[in-house]
């Protein structure tokens, strides 16, 4: 609980630095945009580095197995079971919108961009847009949910609970909070399912949207 407590008081703190303009990473030099993914680089390597020193290393990577890809297979189901569900629940948007926002897998960039491009011939630009923030927001949830929730979910679920909610962030965003919570052996399936997850994104969501 401490854990979940520091995440969500550095979140809060951090958005009322960028709300008060104490910090604008727009104006930060020439790095300010970049900034974030250079401190990201930073901890996957912090991550990496942690890995290099285990004495066990080799044990966890003897301990890939073919099982682990039935991870990725059941969190690309479960949340395409829960997208279309979601459909039932919300009139304005149809059960293909809907799946091709949980298509996202956390991957908020690239899926919000491919809705709005893919569907605006179909939906007009302003609708388009409009899904493809849906969609931008939907994942970014899904990632602060996995930060903030993972020590909750390894505890109430067990370790691969929050493999399954982070989807493609996974192999990189939620890899340290991950770790930390799931232990060092948890690494192999976290890396094979952000992977495999990340690859059904360019795939699931053109797809979707072609209906």
């Amino acid at each position: 609980m401490k854990g979940t407590l520091a995440v969500l008081s550095v979140f809060a703190l951090g958005c009322l630095a960028g709300w008060s303009g104490l910090l604008d990473l727009e104006r930060l030099w020439k790095i300010g945009p970049a900034l974030t993914m250079y401190v990201l680089y930073l901890l996957i390597f912090l991550v990496g580095v942690s890995m290099g020193c285990n004495p066990d290393l080799k044990k966890i990577l003897k301990g890939v197995s073919p099982k682990l890809f039935l991870l990725p297979l059941a969190t690309i189901s479960g949340t395409l079971l829960f997208s279309a569900l979601a459909s039932l629940l919300i009139s304005k948007w149809n059960v293909f919108d809907c799946l091709a926002v949980g298509s996202g897998m956390g991957y908020y960039s690239l899926s919000s961009v491919l809705i709005s491009q893919y569907r605006e011939a179909s939906l007009g630009m302003q609708m388009a847009a409009e899904l493809g923030t849906i969609a931008l927001l939907t994942n970014i949830f899904r990632e602060m949910f996995t930060l903030v929730g993972t020590p909750l979910l390894a505890r109430w679920f067990g370790p691969f609970a929050p493999i399954a909610s982070a989807g493609v962030t996974a192999v990189d965003v939620c890899l340290p909070v991950l770790i930390r919570y799931t232990g060092d052996r948890m690494l192999p399936a976290a890396i094979i399912s952000g992977i495999v997850t990340d690859f059904s994104v360019p795939l699931l969501v053109p797809f979707f949207c072609s209906f």
